[in-house]
């Protein structure tokens, strides 16, 4: 079964997250300034990410900035379809 991509935005925190499929356990890294990504204890594979201070790095919208995590994607049929 896929899992779902989930995003949230703290704005008093000023902090996003992304998290592949429900909330669970796991060993957060920091990878670059700001940036943590999570890992499954066991399978040790990326579960999510999380950016610090958020605004700080896209306050503009033609600014980007890479981040050291691949993934892959496809389309699955919402529940809610």
């Amino acid at each position: 079964m896929a899992e779902v991509l989930r995003f949230a935005y703290d704005k008093e925190g000023d902090i996003l997250d992304v998290a592949l499929g429900p909330p669970r356990r796991a060993i957060s890294r920091e990878i670059e300034d700001d940036v943590f990504v999570r890992l499954d204890p066991k399978s040790k594979k990326v579960i999510g990410f999380s950016i610090l201070n958020f605004t700080k790095w896209f306050k503009d919208l033609d600014d980007t900035r890479p981040i050291p995590v691949t993934a892959q994607f496809s389309l699955a049929r919402s529940p809610h379809a």
